[in-house]
């Protein structure tokens, strides 16, 4: 009885089973009902790879060849993807001919044409569903504007950065996502929603060139690289002893106003002209003769004029009166106001000699003064250099080195106190007086008014950054060139010789600023430069009327300069005759101005707006400038 029920129930199952399977067309076979078990994607997935292979897996193994483009669909909508099906094992896959396009959702369908090894069909068709991932498309406008980088395939919500980099010339606007802009930021950090078609807009720049006529006339700002259609302003500011003229482009003059602003449509060079002030020197001299040198009516803001007083058979000079004061004979007179100096001179008692001394840079004390000597008179002469200078001997009617010197009057005497500048040599450059701005690890300008007239490099490292052909008024070497290694090589030997250097040193203070001084040596074996502010944040450098007049200053370590700090040059003062060797680094204050060739061992840093009439040289490091007038003797 048991067995009846246990066969009657294996029947009811086996029907049940053979029943639940889809036929074969043409005989029923007892088995396993085929399944997709799994897929991958899998259904409702998001952020599929493009490039990806499609698959499904059975819950047993089909017939190969059911298993086909027709059994086996990828589609876009009602649009099929091509591609090639395969089978292996129990899972059959799809790969596209191409690869799937970005954030678009696909479905696929596994249909009833598929059937396992007893010929047995899914019962019906089995579909599903993914999107692909979304992807980040970028282009230039212009092309040739710059570059970008950052494109790809990124997951929903992601936070991701596209980079534009605007190529020489060029400088970045914004980006834009279907015409509107999206950031103006040229790294652009933002959340992935969906496919994104992004454009770097470009606009090209134009260089803008200034320099002053003459160089040592004035400053100018506002130079550097600007943007098709930008508003500009320029500005010229004349030093002290000169007058801005006009603004200048080629022989058009294009504006006479010193602050000038304009729309920059092209690249453009400009020139500010100044002219020096000039004064009259009125000299008045009555029974005697006065000689100037030079001869002038009118004579340049800061000019020396030497006044050499000669009285009338007769009469002694005794003095000056008016705008100068002293008895110093000859006189030098710096120009820089419109003056009237008279020339005084006086009797001589009957019976007595004169005594006529002339002193140039320095001065001779008489003991006693007297206008009139009597025969076997005996006077004491003291001569005393200004600074800058030795005495070297008399000439005249005394002779010799003997200071101070007794003169016994036995006939009228006239004699010349003899000065000898003890300034030192200048350092030879070599070829690396033939850059403005020398560098031994690179130059890097982060001011787009820059503007340098002579020649920039770097070697051994020839990288610069940040200068365009158009911020230079010379040779703009981009490679390490070995023309410019021979030049760091002369470098290096002048650095050294002016290192070395010992001989009439004078002390060198900590802080320049509110000093006058002569031609020399100047020695410190720490740290020196200018500070403070007015007059207390000026160095003047007087060459007492002699334009080959040379100074050395040779510091152990830096050379640091406030801000808005300044040199002054006088008495004919050249910037090229000025060498600074520095032991370590130099760094110019904002808004300097600074005179002469700066050899450093290691850095100089020119900050905002300093304006250089030299040279900045550095043996080992790097050299950084922002928005500097450089100008090389």
């Amino acid at each position: 009885m048991k067995k009846l029920k246990l066969l009657a129930a294996l029947s009811v199952a086996a029907v049940i089973f053979i029943a639940g399977c889809k036929k074969d067309e043409y005989q029923e076979k007892i088995g396993v009902c085929p399944l997709v078990v799994s897929t991958v994607p899998a259904d409702k997935a998001i952020d599929i790879p493009l490039g990806g292979v499609i698959t499904a897996s059975f819950n047993e193994k089909m017939e190969p060849a059911t298993i086909d483009q027709e059994s086996f669909i990828i589609q876009q909508g009602t649009t099929s993807i091509a591609g090639t099906v395969a089978y292996s094992g129990m899972t059959a896959s799809f790969t596209p001919s191409s690869p799937l396009s970005p954030n678009v959702l696909y479905s696929g369908t596994i249909k009833t044409l598929a059937k396992d090894l007893l010929g047995q069909a899914l019962q019906q068709d089995y579909s599903w569903s993914f999107t692909t991932i979304a992807e980040v498309t970028l282009s230039s406008s212009p092309t040739e504007g710059g570059t970008t980088s950052g494109a790809g395939t990124f997951i929903n919500d992601s936070t991701i950065i596209m980079v534009a980099t605007a190529n020489e010339g060029y400088s970045f606007v914004n980006w834009t996502l279907d015409g509107t802009p999206v950031s103006t930021d040229a790294n652009y950090e933002f959340t992935m929603d969906g496919n994104q078609a992004l454009v770097a807009n470009f606009t090209l720049q134009f260089v803008l060139g200034l320099s002053s006529n003459p160089a040592e006339g004035g400053t100018t700002t506002g130079g550097g690289l600007y943007d098709t259609g930008d508003n500009v302003t320029v500005t010229a500011t004349p030093n002290t002893g000169y007058t801005f003229i006009n603004w200048t482009e080629g022989l058009t003059i294009a504006s006479t106003d010193a602050t000038y602003a304009f729309q920059l449509a092209a690249s453009r060079t400009l020139v500010a002209n100044f002219e020096s002030d000039t004064y009259t020197l009125n000299v008045t001299a009555e029974n005697g003769t006065v000689l100037k040198d030079p001869e002038k009516t009118d004579y340049n803001s800061g000019e020396i004029v030497v006044l050499t007083a000669t009285p009338a058979t007769g009469y002694a000079f005794t003095g000056w009166t008016g705008n100068e004061t002293g008895t110093q004979n000859p006189l030098s007179v710096s120009m820089n106001t419109n003056k009237d100096i008279t020339a005084n001179f006086t009797e001589i008692p009957p019976n007595t000699f004169t005594l006529n001394v002339i002193a140039l840079n320095g001065s001779v004390l008489k003991d006693p003064e007297l206008i009139g000597y009597n025969s076997g008179d005996i006077v004491e002469l003291t001569a005393t250099p200004n600074a800058g200078y030795t005495f070297s001997g008399w000439s005249g009617d005394a002779s010799g080195s003997q200071n101070p010197l007794s003169v016994t009057m036995n006939a009228d005497m006239n004699i010349t106190a003899n000065f000898t500048g003890q300034y030192p040599a200048g350092v030879n450059l070599g070829s690396a007086g033939n850059f403005a701005i020398l560098a031994g690890s690179g130059v890097s300008n982060t001011g787009v008014s820059t503007y340098i007239i002579g020649n920039v490099g770097s070697f051994p490292s020839g990288t610069i950054n940040g200068l365009l052909a158009g911020n230079v008024d010379g040779i703009l070497y981009t490679t390490a060139d070995p023309l410019v290694g021979t030049a760091k090589s002369d470098l290096t030997d002048a650095y050294n010789e002016a290192q070395s250097r010992s001989l009439n040193a004078i002390s060198l203070p900590g802080q320049l600023g509110g000093l006058t001084l002569a031609p020399g040596l100047y020695v410190n074996s720490s740290t020196s430069g200018i500070s403070g502010t007015g007059p207390n944040g000026i160095l003047t450098l007087d060459a007492g009327g002699d334009a080959n007049a040379v100074w050395v200053f040779k510091m152990g370590s830096t050379l640091v300069t406030d801000a808005g700090t300044s040199i002054v040059l006088a008495g004919g003062a050249q910037a090229g005759n000025i060498y600074w060797s520095v032991g370590t680094s130099a760094t110019l204050g904002t808004n300097s101005t600074f005179y002469g060739n700066i050899l450093a061992d290691q850095s100089i840093t020119l900050t905002t707006g300093v304006t250089l009439y030299g040279r900045a040289l550095t043996r080992v490091a790097g050299i950084t400038l922002d928005s500097n007038a450089i100008t090389k003797p």
